[in-house]
């Protein structure tokens, strides 16, 4: 089995392909990145009204928000995290994992205060971690004691995986933009824990968002063997997924029977 999903789940582009609310987009994406919460939690209507749009095989995969991982960097906030919490109670058995996106300011030396974080978290639900500082990606000791300190607590290492979007001539604004914001990181397939995520970020170059994609059909088969990965599929211009869809679902579904047919518009290339 696979999780697979978008970084959000509406873009008035989408509409056309039948995709205009949470409950369209859940009929064909069994997950969603939660990058909402990053910024702002939501109140209680809204979050009941998630709920009442999604089914229990639905799952979430919420951020903390950054006033945790960016702002305290993970020191004396009990009370955030118990909000944090508290605001998506309702969705409590359709959390896929919590995850930290932490900054590239992040070091090696801040590893304590990761395990201390993550020690006192409730043991209900499963996490992910994301880093950025270069230390964490040169296979040298600070890599290791990372992975080993998440492996450790059973914690997964989310993997962003921004080749394409690099690797592109950039050719519209959205890509210059991409290329300006999203990290330039190695890509370490690494499983520490059961439930591995990758958040891929094709470009417009849909051939060789292809070829590089080709890889983690290997991988990711390989660690649903052991677990249930999850992946998610980014754009650099999320209302134009569609065409990256057409390209990736149909070699998914020849590994991940479980998938259903894909929305119209990963069919229908030219629907825009």
């Amino acid at each position: 089995m696979i999780y697979l999903g978008l970084p959000q789940w509406q873009h008035p582009k989408w509409a056309r392909a039948g995709i205009a609310s949470l409950a369209d987009y859940a009929r064909y994406f069994n997950c969603v990145e939660g990058n909402t919460t990053l910024y702002a939690l939501p109140n209680q209507e809204r979050v009941l009204r998630w709920r009442d749009m999604t089914s229990d095989d639905f799952r979430f995969c919420f951020k903390f928000p950054a006033t945790i991982t960016h702002q305290a960097a993970l020191s004396h906030c009990d009370d955030l995290r118990d909000d944090f919490f508290t605001c998506l109670a309702p969705l409590a058995n359709r959390i896929g994992q919590y995850w930290l996106q932490l900054p590239a300011t992040f070091s090696p030396a801040d590893l304590p205060k990761l395990w201390h974080f993550l020690d006192h978290l409730p043991d209900t639900f499963t996490y992910g971690v994301e880093v950025r500082h270069p230390a964490f990606f040169d296979k040298g000791e600070d890599e290791r004691a990372l992975n080993r300190g998440l492996h450790q607590r059973q914690v997964n290492r989310v993997i962003l995986d921004s080749r394409p979007v690099h690797l592109a001539i950039a050719r519209n604004e959205a890509m210059r933009e991409a290329q300006r914001k999203k990290p330039r990181l190695p890509v370490h397939a690494i499983m520490t824990a059961s439930n591995p995520l990758v958040r891929f970020i094709g470009s417009a170059d849909k051939e060789q968002s292809s070829e590089l994609f080709t890889v983690w059909l290997d991988k990711l088969a390989e660690w649903a063997t052991q677990g249930t990965p999850y992946l998610f599929l980014h754009t650099a211009d999320i209302g134009e997924v569609h065409s990256l869809l057409h390209r990736l679902w149909p070699q998914l579904q020849q590994r991940f029977p479980c998938l259903t047919p894909p929305p119209a518009f990963a069919e229908q290339a030219s629907l825009f």
